[in-house]
């Protein structure tokens, strides 16, 4: 039978071993006062337990091998980081092992200690074919088990995104307006054309937008511009004009555009098409020429609504989804699914980031508040989850279940859930 190590991992670490009159080779008598905490970076497996061997307390590192050769292959006796274990737990016990001053490690042989249907349902459970592992066993897991970990699971979404905004927020020397409009400006894109979107943004310093967002047409020029739609001649007026614009604010700040080919149109709705997207955004600029100061002060969800709704849109937009291209009547304002795509995915961030940057947990409530507000997003994964039986009734949870996927079910780490760990201790 091929165990594998972190196998023995959850053997360990829930202490599913018969704990009846334990001994160590080659010291004796073993008790076992902590098992230590899971090391998730370089070094033992296990760190800070806590032993009683004979008549002698031991606290330090445990290693977990399937044989205790394994202990060599992996050239553990040339780290000094080893040199503080002070128990190797091991499946089978096929050598004797020493420390670098050449005292022996004790070994706790595992094999004959742990009823192995445990590896057989474990087993079974990662080798199933489910859209993932525990798909068919979810219905039998108490709710509060499950919710606590999705609880878990979204704080671990928000502080895995949070690296990527200190950093830009390093970047640009603490100004926390300017790193939520480069953030901003990518979630306008949205799957399809975020890219574009945050090329395009990067190209723009943030003093020259916010020195025209008093002038929409110049705002207009320069989004427009930048994003490379700008470079043709053109019949219509409104072009025309914006062309004759942004090449004069081209030449004043040495602008450089990014390259058209890099925008998205195809299978796309118009109100979706990338021309209608800079639109929007170009009037969101001009409506909100502090927009991260603006939410900070918010404290109804329906406000949250607002900061994106009944924006100063040209009208040339009601009728065009390209320019010199015709269509009929074009929705102009963003439509509510993307609202909300917008909300969870940036503003509920940028409140939880600056609420534990600043410490101040007001803001981090806040960002809580409105993603057990808002409802949950609808794609294939998260309808998967609902399917199996967990209740998504919010953002707060479809973001969870979002990041439990990510991280746990589709690299099969059971024994590392939570919920895995529930079915399989049944």
């Amino acid at each position: 039978m091929q165990f594998k190590e972190d196998f023995l991992h959850f053997i360990w670490k829930f202490r599913l071993y018969n704990n009846c009159r334990l001994h160590c080779e080659p010291l004796g008598e073993l008790q076992i006062i902590s098992p230590g905490l899971l090391n998730k970076n370089a070094g033992p497996d296990f760190l800070e337990a806590k032993l009683k061997i004979d008549d002698t307390i031991w606290v330090g590192n445990v290693e977990i091998h399937l044989k205790s050769s394994d202990w060599l292959v992996h050239h553990h006796q040339q780290d000094p980081a080893y040199d503080n274990v002070i128990l190797h737990v091991v499946y089978e016990n096929d050598q004797r092992i020493y420390r670098k001053n050449g005292s022996e490690i004790p070994a706790f042989t595992l094999k004959g200690k742990f009823d192995e249907t445990l590896w057989h349902n474990y087993n079974d459970l990662i080798t199933a074919t489910n859209h993932f592992p525990c798909e068919k066993h979810l219905r039998g897991v108490d709710s509060i088990i499950v919710n606590g970990f999705l609880s878990r699971q979204l704080v671990e979404r928000l502080e895995l995104k949070t690296a990527a905004i200190h950093q830009q927020l390093e970047n640009y020397k603490g100004d926390w307006e300017k790193t939520f409009h480069y953030f901003l400006s990518k979630s306008f894109g949205f799957k399809v054309n975020g890219l574009p979107f945050e090329l395009m943004a990067s190209t723009l310093e943030f003093y020259v937008l916010k020195k025209y967002q008093g002038n929409p047409k110049q705002m207009e020029a320069l989004i427009f511009g930048q994003a490379g739609f700008l470079n043709n001649d053109f019949e219509e007026p409104y072009p025309q004009s914006l062309r004759k614009e942004y090449i004069f604010l081209k030449h004043k700040h040495q602008l450089l555009p990014i390259d058209v080919s890099l925008w998205k149109f195809l299978r796309m709705r118009p109100q979706n098409f990338p021309t209608v997207r800079l639109a929007q955004y170009a009037a969101l600029l001009i409506r909100h020429p502090n927009l991260f100061s603006r939410l900070l002060e918010i404290n109804t969800f329906s406000d949250y609504y607002s900061l994106f709704q009944q924006l100063p849109i040209h009208q040339y937009w009601e009728d065009h989804y390209h320019f010199n291209k015709k269509t009929r009547k074009v929705i102009l304002q963003i439509g509510k699914s993307s609202i909300e795509n917008i909300l969870i995915n940036t503003i509920c961030l940028f409140l939880y980031v600056y609420g534990k940057y600043t410490d101040q947990e007001r803001y981090v409530d806040k960002a809580f508040d409105l993603l057990s507000f808002l409802p949950p997003e609808k794609n294939a994964i998260v309808e998967k989850y609902k399917l199996a039986g967990i209740h998504l009734d919010s953002a707060f949870l479809s973001q969870a279940v979002l990041q439990l996927n990510k991280n746990y079910c589709s690299q099969k780490k059971c024994l590392n859930c939570n919920i895995g760990i529930k079915i399989l201790k049944k």
